[in-house]
């Protein structure tokens, strides 16, 4: 039962390299990928799964590079500059190349169309109605009925088109003046 409550206090406080030798390669390694993602990722207003996956594979690669697991940091610093190149040449024959660009990013999806839902699009993505619902409200529109589109774009984002006014059929009748 000792064994249990046993703390080696040593190794939770102690490093086993020099702390100069941390902040240089936590500097190295910040400073390289600030300017990697910099350089390479555009601002396109949301992260789309590709994005998400690169900075995960990024941070993986670079925690190996600041915890020293490599023997180097040169290997930390190949790691991530191959997984910045494949990200780099993925992208680049996605806009060269339009077959290419269709595989790694799909077309719009129709979840909405003229106020109705549709149902086995949401299936295939394994959206509810709820959630739909709650994503059109964040798009300022509160019922299904007022969409006139409504698509899952290939980065994860909903985009919604609503109904014209003379789309609606819920348009007041006016006054006829006498």
């Amino acid at each position: 039962m000792d064994i249990l409550f046993q703390i080696d206090w040593r190794s939770v406080f102690v490093p086993s390299v020099g702390i100069l030798e941390i902040i240089v390669r936590g500097t190295i390694i910040y400073l390289m990928l600030f300017v990697l993602l910099r350089v390479l990722r555009r601002e396109a207003g949301s992260l789309g799964i590709t994005d998400v996956l690169v900075i995960v594979l990024i941070a993986d690669a670079a925690q190996n590079g600041m915890a020293g697991d490599y023997k180097s940091i040169t290997e930390g610093l190949v790691l991530v500059a191959t997984i910045a190149f494949w990200d780099y040449l993925l992208d680049w024959l996605g806009h060269s190349i339009p077959s290419f660009q269709r595989l790694i990013h799909p077309a719009p999806l129709l979840l909405i169309k003229d106020g109705r839902m549709l149902r086995r699009n949401m299936r295939q993505e394994m959206i509810t109605q709820d959630e739909l619902i709650s994503l059109i409200r964040q798009q300022g529109v509160e019922r299904a009925s007022e969409v006139k589109a409504c698509y899952l774009e290939s980065d994860g984002g909903i985009s919604v088109i609503k109904k014209d006014a003379d789309d609606s059929g819920s348009q007041r009748p006016t006054k006829k003046q006498p």
